[in-house]
């Protein structure tokens, strides 16, 4: 509603610095990882505007919405499911009997975390594609601890939002480049 009120570009913080940020790291991690966007699974827990923001971001650079899985507190974003399902979500929905975030992590190449602390378990990360890229930013923390995934998976790049574990990717870092730009 605030977009459709203003006579300016609404910049929100939340959504789109995280977004200008994920989107910078996928593009980073693929590059080293040997991977491009277009071939990519992208597995995401957390269906909120900035995690939506971060996939449509990421859509326009190349990745495919039928490679997406969203899922969030109530599970898959699935054709037919009720429960918190609303029209920014509709483009990820899927025609799927999977219904967790186990189901769909399989041979993900990227998880995007943008939900709750500890909802990534170790053990998911052995059915990942090799080289993944784990952005677990959930903040104050991580859905998973980057020393857990470390262990559970050495080829993984790791990052989390926080300033105190290397890679972060935090909405923070894109706000003096922006205005900068706006300037």
């Amino acid at each position: 509603r605030l977009k459709a009120r203003m006579a300016i570009p609404v910049f929100h913080d939340d959504q789109h610095g995280t977004a200008i940020i994920v989107a910078a790291a996928v593009l980073n991690g693929l590059e080293f990882a040997g991977k491009t966007i277009s071939d990519i699974k992208i597995v995401t827990s957390g269906a909120g505007a900035a995690a939506l923001a971060c996939l449509n971001l990421l859509v326009l650079l190349g990745a495919r919405i039928e490679n997406i899985w969203v899922t969030d507190r109530f599970g898959v974003a699935y054709k037919g499911r009720v429960d918190e399902m609303d029209r920014w979500k509709d483009p990820y929905v899927k025609d799927t009997e999977a219904r967790t975030l186990a189901d769909v992590l399989p041979g993900a190449d990227v998880f995007l975390g943008l939900s709750a602390a500890g909802v990534l378990k170790p053990e998911l990360l052995q059915h990942m594609a090799p080289k993944p890229l784990i952005l677990a930013l959930a903040n104050p923390n991580p859905e998973i601890m980057p020393e857990a995934a470390r262990a559970a998976r050495p080829d993984a790049m790791i990052c989390t939002g926080r300033s105190d574990f290397p890679n972060q990717v935090n909405n923070v870092l894109c706000f003096p480049y922006i205005f900068r730009g706006a300037l």
